[in-house]
């Protein structure tokens, strides 16, 4: 029987089979170098995509804050153009209520008796003068009841004092300025709440 040597068959093949095994290595690493790196070109890219979105975005916030900055301007414009024109308004309307008033105050003043001051505080007014007696007084807060444009007359002070050797009723009062149209409304109120 003849004796064969297969050992250098046997390391050639083992050889054979290393050079292949590293060959299929060297190619698996080239192939996922390749992978990976195109795996990362695609995140990249999605990340400027993104970037890119967000910047956009950024820049039309940006444009919107400035939007609603000037929309937040004319907001205060216009409010502040309404309250002057309500200012305007109620000017205009109140116009001739104050000549009425004046009207009024001369009409119901009693002889005998004068205004030393009057100012206008809101709707009220603050009423200072003299009389020849407590009479009139009363007599001027009774006129000014009936009046159609001063209302709720409230007397504060009446001090008798000499003057030029008379005696005078020095007086201070308020009232309300009112309309005809509220005034017969406030009456008519008080005749229901006093049935």
């Amino acid at each position: 029987m003849a004796r064969i040597n297969l050992l250098p068959w046997r390391e050639a093949r083992r050889k054979e089979q290393q050079r292949d095994f590293l060959v299929l290595l060297g190619f698996s690493a080239v192939v996922t170098a390749i992978l990976v790196g195109l795996v990362y070109i695609h995140i990249d890219g999605r990340i400027q995509y993104q970037e890119r979105r967000n910047a956009f975005l950024k820049n039309e916030i940006r444009i919107l804050d400035a939007r609603i900055k000037e929309i937040r301007s004319l907001e205060a414009t216009k409010k502040a153009l309404l309250e002057r024109m309500r200012v305007i308004e109620d000017l205009q309307k109140k116009r001739p209520v104050i000549v009425h008033v004046f009207d009024e105050l001369i009409n119901t003043l009693p002889d005998g008796t004068y205004l030393t001051s009057v100012r206008q505080k809101g709707d009220t007014l603050a009423i200072t003068g003299r009389a020849e007696s407590n009479a009139r007084v009363s007599a001027y807060l009774r006129n000014i009841e009936r009046s159609g444009w001063l209302d709720k007359p409230a007397l504060g002070v009446i001090e008798r004092k000499t003057q030029g050797g008379m005696r005078v009723s020095e007086f201070r009062l308020t009232a309300k300025i009112t309309t005809p149209e509220n005034k017969q409304h406030q009456d008519r109120d008080q005749l229901a709440s006093a049935d």
